[in-house]
């Protein structure tokens, strides 16, 4: 399989801008699409002022931006992707809409392409299924902040090839990222130990066993986390924390991923976090 050195990816958006990036500072051409010119200008004008950043913190050079920037092209056309090896699909966290995106994308790109999903939450081995080349189809979940954020989750369906593995993880290492190999399951590795922990953080909240600032500084201190539980369930939003545990009560029928009633409480107050001024804390 020749070596990937064109990506497409599909969204302008936080994760789909962030994958550019960090494929462009890395010599690998990219091809981002979105649905909108104005979508996609937006999604280069934060990277340059990502790359803006890292100048002023003396990480690169202006004409280290501006070979990345070069790297970067623009376009609205699913066919301004035909000489990318691999195709990321970066779209919002909803299976129908990305169902729709890879069956687009699987019927008009070479039948060599590789094609990865960015998903957090969905099945791999069923997004594999809705196209014809579901060997070639493979899960890279990267981490918000992409350019900062080092781990990538490779998920691999129970089609993908051993070939397609290796390409994509081969990828990844190149990105300066370091990859970790997951089967396909409900939450893969990171959320899945991860969202159950924020709601037990709910729990201890619930129970009065201490104040918001005493769990967050005791997860902080006493497992050297840099943020705590609840000031992170604010930054992802309370309401994504409620639904992922409702993924996992429903996909393994298993009480202990029970939401915690407080946090389901403040979902329906519209208390979600950062994004509405007010979750746990208030900003």
């Amino acid at each position: 399989m020749q070596a990937i050195q064109t990506v497409g990816i599909i969204g302008a958006g936080t994760m789909g801008n962030g994958i550019a990036q960090a494929c462009a500072t890395c010599g690998i051409n990219v091809v981002m699409v979105d649905i909108s010119q104005a979508a996609v200008d937006k999604g280069l004008a934060t990277v340059s002022s990502s790359l803006d950043r890292l100048i002023k913190k003396e990480k690169i050079t202006a004409d280290d931006k501006a070979a990345a920037l070069a790297g970067i092209t623009v376009a609205t056309d699913y066919a301004a992707l035909a000489g990318a090896q691999l195709v990321i699909e970066a779209a919002t966290e909803n299976e129908e809409l990305k169902i729709k995106i890879l069956q687009q994308l699987d019927a008009m790109l070479p039948k060599e392409t590789l094609i990865a999903s960015n998903t957090s939450s969905i099945s791999i081995t069923k997004l594999a299924a809705a196209t014809q080349r579901a060997s070639q189809f493979i899960g890279m979940h990267f981490f918000n902040p992409v350019p900062m954020m080092t781990l990538v989750e490779i998920i691999r369906g129970l089609q993908t090839s051993d070939a397609t593995h290796e390409a994509v993880k081969t990828l990844a290492e190149t990105l300066g990222k370091t990859p970790i190999t997951v089967k396909n399951a409900p939450g893969f590795v990171v959320n899945r130990i991860l969202v159950p922990m924020i709601n037990e953080a709910f729990f201890v909240l619930a129970e009065g066993l201490a104040t918001p600032e005493d769990i967050d500084a005791g997860m902080k201190l006493g497992c050297n986390h840099p943020i705590g539980p609840l000031a992170l369930a604010d930054m992802i939003g309370l309401d994504i924390c409620l639904a992922v545990m409702n993924v996992y009560v429903a996909e393994y029928n298993d009480g202990k991923y029970r939401p915690c009633p407080l946090l389901k409480e403040m979902v329906a107050a519209g208390y979600l976090g950062r994004k509405t001024g007010r979750g746990v804390y208030t900003y």
